[in-house]
């Protein structure tokens, strides 16, 4: 019986992830945690838990008997920008606890599985844009990145070294309808859909051609899974693996919402975020997940503008 501790279950990926494996394991088998008190997404277990109190998350992941760590709490891109030293350290000590506790409970024979988000914020200027392979060069411009990068590092470092089972995916920009939007780059792929169904003209942060890879949610939860369930003889990549969804630029995806929503408008007002944008991949090679450990997209543009619009409509009818 797998006993999963979810740190930073408020946020985008946490919300979705605590109820999937709810279902999975047993909503008993499954502790939610943020550092604040509310229990945002109504989680059957659910405790306020700060990454950077490495004691703290030792005493549960002992009195829990936790088989599985999930490390999701960080500062994103645009608000690490705001707040460098506190992103730095809430992303790096907050990984590198995890990664201490697990090297602990492996040498007291209670073997922890952690996975940890990194980014294709993890790339920069000089990656090449198209189809970024696994390994390629990686030059991040913001603190997010370099945190990542190192993450990344730090990761590999403590399979190798201390035999950690730790597992990664450098996320793309994720498209969800259960949360809003988090202080990311790609955020605007939420936001947009806010704005049609208020019937707004919706001012993009982002340049109409800036194409950047995306994911929709139910694949980023099943590539999730499917990772942390492939045997470990499966998993080679222990800093982290490409995963991709679909590429698209706010143009392509505003076309695609017209489509559905005919007067739906869109305008321009590129801000910081752009630059952020400009020194990420256009498109990822993700070969090696799908050898690895059999990774395959299932979710398109149009599937996903269509559900967005359906779930995001019901959510706004509800509220009003």
């Amino acid at each position: 019986m797998e006993r999963i501790l979810i740190i930073g279950a408020n946020g985008q990926i946490g919300s979705e992830l605590v109820s999937t494996l709810a279902d999975k394991h047993g909503a008993q088998n499954v502790i939610a945690s943020d550092i604040g008190q509310d229990n945002v997404y109504g989680a059957a277990r659910y405790t306020r838990l700060d990454v950077l109190d490495k004691d703290a998350v030792m005493r549960l992941v002992v009195e829990e008997d936790v088989t599985q760590v999930y490390q999701l709490a960080a500062l994103l891109s645009a608000t690490g920008e705001k707040a460098p030293l506190k992103a730095w350290t809430l992303n790096m000590d907050g990984l590198l606890n995890i990664l201490e506790i697990a090297r602990e409970r492996g040498e007291a024979g209670k073997p922890l599985k952690v996975f940890w988000p990194s980014s294709i914020a993890a790339f920069g200027p000089n990656t090449p844009s198209e189809a970024t392979a696994q390994y390629t060069i990686m030059d991040p411009t913001t603190i997010y990145g370099i945190s990542k990068l190192a993450g990344e590092r730090l990761c590999e470092y403590y399979h190798a070294k201390y035999g950690v089972d730790v597992r990664s995916i450098r996320y793309p920009g994720i498209i969800s309808y259960k949360s809003p939007p988090g202080g990311g780059t790609t955020d605007y792929a939420i936001a947009i859909f806010h704005s049609a169904l208020k019937g707004e003209t919706y001012e993009c942060f982002l340049g109409p051609e800036t194409t950047l890879p995306m994911i929709y949610m139910p694949d980023a939860i099943r590539a999730t899974i499917e990772l942390m369930e492939a045997p470990s003889e499966k998993v080679a990549i222990r800093s982290s693996y490409n995963v991709a969804g679909v590429s698209f630029n706010p143009r392509e995806l505003a076309d695609a919402i017209v489509a559905a929503r005919p007067g739906f408008k869109i305008a321009y007002k590129p801000d910081s975020r752009q630059q952020i944008a400009d020194s990420w991949p256009k498109s990822l090679d993700d070969s090696r997940a799908r050898s690895d450990w059999g990774w395959e997209k299932r979710i398109g543009v149009d599937e996903m503008v269509a559900d967005m619009l359906k779930n995001i409509d019901v959510g706004l009818s509800a509220a009003a």
